[in-house]
C-alpha cells in the first residue's frame, strides 16, 4: 500500500513513540506500507526534523529518512495548479495524486476534501 507521509506526521512520531503517527512510521519499517516522495519532501523533513526547536537526534533524523529512500518510491510530479491552502504541502498533494497513494497527514484542512488525504487515525482504522 502507497502511502505519501506529511512531514507534520514525522514530527508527532518522534515526539510521541506510542501514538498513531509512529505506528504508522513502524509499519513503513515492517514493510506494511511503502513510503513515496520526491527531493522536495526529503528535503522538507531534513530541514523541519533538524530545527534546533525540535531537538531530535541527528543520528535518528538521518536514519529514518536513509529508511524511507531504502524501502520507498521516488516519484517524479508535474506540479498541479489546484488551488491550496498553504503552497509547500502542494509537494505532498502531487505525489500523491500522481502515484495512487493515500497522503496521511495532521493537517486536513490544508488539502482539498478528497478520499486519499488521510489523518493517522483514520488511515489506521480503515486501511490497516
Amino acid at each position: 500500500m502507497l502511502v505519501v507521509i506529511d512531514t507534520n506526521v514525522l514530527v508527532s512520531a518522534f515526539w510521541k513513540a506510542d501514538s498513531k503517527p509512529a505506528t504508522i512510521i513502524n509499519f513503513m519499517l515492517h514493510g506494511k506500507i511503502i513510503p513515496c516522495y520526491n527531493s522536495e519532501i526529503l528535503l522538507e523533513y531534513s530541514e523541519v526534523l533538524k530545527r534546533e526547536k525540535l531537538a531530535f537526534s541527528l543520528d535518528k533524523i538521518n536514519w529514518v529518512i536513509d529508511k524511507i529512500i531504502a524501502v520507498g518510491n521516488e516519484v517524479l510530479v508535474k506540479q498541479s495548479d489546484f488551488q491550496m491552502v498553504d503552497e509547500s504541502d502542494r509537494k505532498f498533494y502531487d505525489v500523491a495524486k500522481n502515484c495512487g497513494a493515500f497522503l496521511i497527514t495532521g493537517n486536513k484542512k490544508h488539502f482539498p476534501n478528497e478520499l486519499f488525504i488521510l489523518s493517522p487515525a483514520e488511515f489506521l482504522d480503515n486501511h490497516i
